[in-house]
């Protein structure tokens, strides 16, 4: 479609040039966008600046973004370098608002039902209010979401139309506004606000926005508005005097009265039509289940617009047809028609690390599809329901315009669904992919009188002549012998301690967790530094292993599947694969990429595969790495390049947050107290707004002091807590919440 041109919406701030393949990789990008390409692939080898070559398509092709990242913590790690990369542009973070989430379910071999139960996390619930907010409002923006974005969220359309405008010498009494803020589910409160709440103090109105922690005053005088503050709440210093503002509902799932009420009547037909089904079967107890729980849903819905599983209803809410696709966060995105959601996509998808994102897309809906199926057979869920879902994946493509995956192994998928593919090699730094040894298992291999060892018997003759194999190992025999060798675990060994000697770490990657627990025990008995790591290790001590690992506190890390996307381990020189040639998931081509790619960062890096035959997995993961590490290697040959291993500063989050949190709860806090306590001292009057207030400051107790102290260090945690928040620094929002909680529970006892 033709589209008129739009002046630069993205400022990119570059911290550096584009260098290696980033320039070329941005142009053939931005060439098959021009193009009119629908799907694109950037095969991005790890460490080649995947995303900043994204970050310079984004601001050339000029058009709002989404980036679908597969868990949140990469979601959180890319959003945090989009804003780096455009510092005045929306880049906003949306995942799945739950920490903990239990879905409705009922298993009928125990008669046993599950009620939904879920805690939801107020902090992401603003992010993604702030997310669909700015999309409504401006086109400078660039979001980062998990497969959450495929799910149901509520008509753009509703919730832009009953979004509240405020204008400066509107007509409008202190009464009709706060009815309009409840209408729009606002709360009302005496206490501080909180996001979606709102208080009357006066003449004046206060309320916080759900997608913000900014207050705004609404002065209201003779029936008309007559100023509108945006306020910081916890220093009340006026940040800027508006004259319009836009207030969004603090609920997505949003309908007008009219749309309500014919719900409403569709909702008790459909009850009618499924009791008939069910009595019809003779399904009784079905039959009365879903009649007490639709009625009272109804009744619920009629009286405050809302209840508990509202988002059931939703295909009679949003006034859509059977089996027609949800809304969901696609829906807010801008297209080339006047209504949200309508038209031709007008905007750029980027799905990360495709080859794990792809499937998740694609496996969401069957998954939800059989759980409702059953609550509905069993009375639980009126037909409808199901309805409520993630997008099918064949939706889920027709939503979005353009797509570029990324990936440094995507899958056949992504070769088979593009229309280009766009290598990005040669690393800015120089490094090359590490060399790869291939050695037996076992401690002796047998070769039969005549022929080809079975190990080399098995590697084609393109992997052979470019795989710079041991010979003292992998040598063809002229006649029959045995060629003797120590074994996996005793060569792994020998290679790490020649690595640990010239001061690098190690990395063993083994097939169960109990073999990683087992052998990092062994090599500590071989009086070698050793830790495992494994997904039944917290988190915090994942974080904390790792920074020791770094550090040199050790020397050898012994992981399964959490050494490979993610890590960036600059300090790693050799890794060893062990028990290379056992196919499946851990060891496909994928994997064994993957895990290669975390000795790139390094210029001595070295990977031996250890295997007693080379299985096709490990054979495209030889032949591609060699394919990299010679064309790397001519690069670096014509341009003078000598590769230099990165060097990374190590920060320790865990003992950060170690000593941040006990400082918070003893040191820091009581220093704290004691400075707000002296400067209140100090200044007596406590900026009292009048003569009789300072009089009145003068003249409280200790007790009354230290009460306000508190409460001025709590407000004082709050405002920053809430910039860690808006930062996606959750780690230290978290540390600020625990000194928050303390400093409560310390003000109750006084």
């Amino acid at each position: 479609m033709i589209q008129k041109k739009e002046k630069n919406i993205f400022k990119l701030h570059n911290p550096f040039q584009p260098a290696g393949d980033q320039p070329r990789a941005i142009l053939e990008l931005l060439d098959g966008l021009k193009k009119g390409m629908s799907k694109q692939t950037l095969i991005g080898a790890t460490g080649t600046g995947k995303t900043f070559t994204i970050a310079n398509v984004i601001a050339k092709y000029n058009k709002p973004t989404l980036v679908i990242a597969h868990n949140k913590t990469l979601a959180a790690q890319l959003a945090s370098e989009f804003r780096e990369f455009f510092p005045s542009a929306a880049v906003h973070y949306f995942v799945s608002y739950y920490d903990y989430y239990q879905p409705e379910a009922y298993m009928p071999a125990s008669d046993t039902y599950i009620e939904k139960d879920a805690q939801i996390n107020k902090e992401i619930d603003r992010l993604r209010h702030a997310t669909t907010a700015a999309l409504l409002t401006r086109r400078d923006v660039i979001i980062v979401a998990s497969v959450s974005c495929i799910y149901g969220l509520g008509s753009p359309e509703e919730y832009k139309k009953v979004n509240l405008k405020l204008k400066i010498k509107r007509k409008i009494d202190r009464m009709t506004l706060m009815k309009k803020l409840i209408e729009i589910h606002f709360e009302r409160t005496n206490a501080d606000l909180s996001p979606g709440q709102f208080r009357s103090i006066g003449s004046r109105v206060e309320f916080m926005p759900v997608s913000d922690t900014i207050m705004y005053q609404i002065e209201i005088l003779n029936n008309k508005i007559s100023e509108i503050k945006k306020i910081d709440p916890i220093s009340s210093q006026i940040i800027k005097e508006e004259e319009e503002i836009f207030i969004f509902p603090t609920k997505h799932f949003i309908t007008e009265d009219v749309k309500k009420k014919k719900a409403l009547i569709e909702i008790k037909k459909e009850l009618t039509k499924q009791l008939k089904k069910f009595e019809k079967e003779g399904k009784l107890l079905e039959a009365e289940r879903i009649k007490r729980r639709t009625n009272y849903d109804l009744a619920m819905i009629k009286e405050v617009g809302y209840c508990n599983g509202i988002e059931n209803y939703s295909r009679h809410l949003s006034d859509k047809k059977e089996g027609e696709p949800p809304e969901t966060l696609l829906s807010y995105f801008p297209h080339f028609s006047p209504s949200p959601g309508e038209g031709e996509p007008d905007f750029l998808t980027i799905i990360d690390e495709s080859h794990v994102t792809l499937p998740q897309l694609q496996g969401m809906y069957a998954g939800d599809a059989s759980r409702k199926n059953t609550l509905v057979e069993y009375g639980f869920r009126l037909p409808s329901a199901k309805d409520n879902r993630p997008l099918k994946y064949e939706e889920f493509s027709k939503k979005i315009g353009p797509v570029i995956y990324t990936s440094a192994t995507p899958s056949e998928q992504e070769r088979t669904l593009s229309e280009q593919m766009v290598e990005q090699i040669i690393r800015p730094t120089g490094l090359i992919d590490p060399e790869i040894l291939v050695r037996p298992i076992s401690e002796k291999m047998i070769l039969g009188k005549g022929k080809e060892s079975s190990f080399l018997g098995s590697l084609s003759e393109r992997a052979r002549s470019a795989l710079p194999l041991d010979s003292s190992v992998c040598e063809t025999p002229q006649k029959e012998k045995s060629l003797p060798f120590p074994g996996q675990i005793q060569d792994f060994i020998k290679e790490a301690e020649k690595t640990i000697k010239k001061g690098f770490r190690v990395l063993a990657t083994t097939l169960t967790k109990k073999m990683a627990e087992d052998l990092s025990l062994y090599l500590k008995e071989k009086k070698i530094k050793a830790e495992y790591l494994h997904s039944d290790v917290k988190t915090i001590d994942r974080i904390k292993i790792l920074t020791q690992f770094r550090k040199g506190e050790f020397d050898v890390l012994v992981g399964v599947n959490l050494l490979r996307e993610g890590l960036d381990l600059p300090e790693v020189a050799l890794i060893g694969i062990l028990d290379a040639d056992k196919e499946g998931f851990l060891r496909s081509d994928t994997a064994l990429i993957q895990t290669i790619g975390r000795a790139a960062r390094n210029s001595e890096g070295k990977v031996i595969l250890y295997a007693d035959i080379v299985t096709g997995s490990m054979e495209r993961a030889i032949e591609e790495t060699v394919r990299r590490r010679n064309i790397q290697l001519a690069y670096n040959k014509k341009h003078g390049i000598t590769p230099k291993t990165i060097i990374k500063k190590i920060k320790d989050i865990t003992q950060e947050m170690e000593s941040e949190h006990g400082k918070a709860v003893n040191t820091e806090l009581q220093l704290d107290i004691e400075l707000f306590k002296k400067a209140f001292i100090k200044d007596k009057s406590n900026k009292g707004k009048n003569e009789s207030d300072s009089i009145k400051n003068t003249m409280l107790s200790d007790e009354e002091r230290n009460k306000i102290v508190y409460e001025k260090i709590i407000k004082m945690k709050e405002k920053e807590m809430n910039k860690a928040v808006k930062e996606l620094d959750f780690e230290t929002a978290a540390i600020l919440r625990d000194e928050i909680v303390v400093l409560k529970t310390r003000l109750e006892k006084k």
